[in-house]
């Protein structure tokens, strides 16, 4: 057996993250690109994830780490999941119903996913490339459990914040999510105000179709 397994690390406290479900992933885009996943896009529409991450790196065909990985995971984790190669799916529907049992806030897989209409039934947020048919196996030879991975081209480190919706999902470290909050939660604040300022004009625009209707 070759496992490496790390103790789960928390560097956000509560109130962080609250404010954090009120950001919106494209108003951290319109600041910065760093820790935008590439290519990871939500399972399902309406998805909603924000919290702590747990990293992990599987082996295919060997996806016997995440069993370890969901033991140690605490509710409101994240677990961001390097799968090394793309078309082996390492997260599936027991996988899952097991993670929304222990109240995990979502998944992010750099590779594929399975079950997937399972996956959009049972509504854990999950973030992929793909889904595949071919899935890795229990075997619990080999893999990582906090330890530095790397998705998308980003190092993704225990303790970060995972900010995820349907625009996709961002990587902060905990000293750049406090830094860049005020500025954030200042850009959705304008946002509401200039979404109401047009809505209200759009009402009252002569060719809306409330105009006119009897």
């Amino acid at each position: 057996m070759n496992h490496r397994i790390a103790t789960r690390r928390q560097a956000l406290g509560e109130e962080l993250l609250s404010h954090y479900r009120t950001v919106a992933s494209s108003t951290i885009g319109h600041l910065t690109d760093v820790g935008y996943l590439r290519g990871i896009r939500p399972l399902f529409g309406g998805s909603r994830m924000v919290g702590n991450v747990v990293t992990v790196k599987v082996f295919p065909p060997d996806g016997g780490i995440l069993r370890e990985a969901l033991l140690l995971s605490e509710p409101g984790d994240v677990l961001v999941i390097e799968c090394l190669g793309d078309d082996c799916a390492c997260w599936g529907e027991l996988r899952t119903l097991a993670g929304r049992i222990k109240g995990l806030a979502g998944v992010v897989v750099s590779g594929s996913v399975t079950d997937s209409a399972a996956l959009r039934e049972h509504r854990l947020p999950v973030f992929c490339r793909g889904v595949s048919a071919c899935t890795t196996r229990g075997i619990g030879l080999e893999g990582e459990i906090n330890h530095p991975i790397q998705v998308s081209g980003t190092w993704v480190y225990p303790g970060d914040l995972a900010v995820g919706d349907d625009d996709g999902v961002f990587i902060l470290d905990a000293q750049r999510a406090r830094e860049m909050l005020p500025e954030l939660l200042a850009k959705e604040a304008q946002d509401r105000e200039r979404r109401e300022m047009f809505l209200q004009r759009l009402a009252a625009a002569p060719d809306h179709p409330s105009h006119g209707a009897s």
